[in-house]
């Protein structure tokens, strides 16, 4: 189902941090939320979470608030998770290993059917139930299982090449997870995850909480040599 009035992307990107809060609290047996409740459990703040819910058209009752079960159900729709979404996976290395073997892609809607890869040592090879195919016969089987989303697991040097093969196989979503910046044409939806960013960015936050804390300490030994009394 898609809207007359668009959801900003900011939005977007937190309606999978909303589902997740609200599964966990299904599974406790939680019936109704507040937004208080939701903005908690998923890390942002109430007005976020009101203004965020309202592009969904879901405002709550006063007095009681969000039904659960419901709400899950608005999230998944307009996330596209009540569809069957097959994944190919261009990469077979650890990665792109763990990738296949992960269940929880099946329990969310994205259904890995295929494995392709540069390296004919590993064609015919089965990883998570999927046969690993050669990646000269992406095209054929983005028709055959009629993929919509492509996840790139190659080292950095092969993404770009690896992106237009999908590019022209006809995949119009793609997850990166290679280490480079690749380019796609502008139909064609794009996302990155690069864990060492992720990591450089942590080393960051990490740093500067040794850097206050040394501070600390050092405020700390100032004060106590002026409390000091002078002998």
């Amino acid at each position: 189902m898609v809207r007359a009035r668009p959801i900003p992307e900011a939005t977007v990107g937190r309606l999978p941090l909303y589902l997740r809060a609200l599964v966990e609290m299904a599974e406790e047996g939680g019936t109704t939320t507040s937004s208080e409740g939701l903005a908690e459990a998923a890390g942002v703040n109430s007005a976020k979470v009101r203004k965020d819910l309202s592009y969904l058209g879901s405002y709550g009752t006063r007095g009681v608030g969000y039904d659960v079960a419901y709400l899950i159900h608005q999230v998944r729709r307009e996330l596209g998770l009540t569809q069957d979404w097959p994944v190919l996976i261009a990469g077979v290395g650890n990665l792109g290993r763990a990738l296949a073997d992960y269940r929880g892609f099946a329990e969310r809607g994205f259904r890995v059917v295929t494995l392709v890869d540069a390296d004919a040592g590993l064609v015919g090879e089965v990883v998570g139930g999927v046969e690993v195919r050669h990646v000269d016969e992406m095209p054929a089987l983005v028709r055959q299982h009629g993929v919509a989303i492509g996840l790139i697991c190659t080292p950095a040097g092969a993404a770009q090449e690896v992106a237009d093969r999908m590019v022209a196989a006809g995949i119009r979503s793609i997850l990166n997870f290679a280490p480079a910046v690749i380019t796609v044409p502008p139909e064609v939806s794009l996302r990155k995850v690069d864990l060492s960013i992720e990591l450089q960015i942590l080393g960051f936050y990490e740093q500067r909480k040794a850097v206050l804390a040394d501070v600390k300490q050092g405020r700390g030994r100032q004060l106590a040599e002026v409390a000091e009394p002078a002998r």
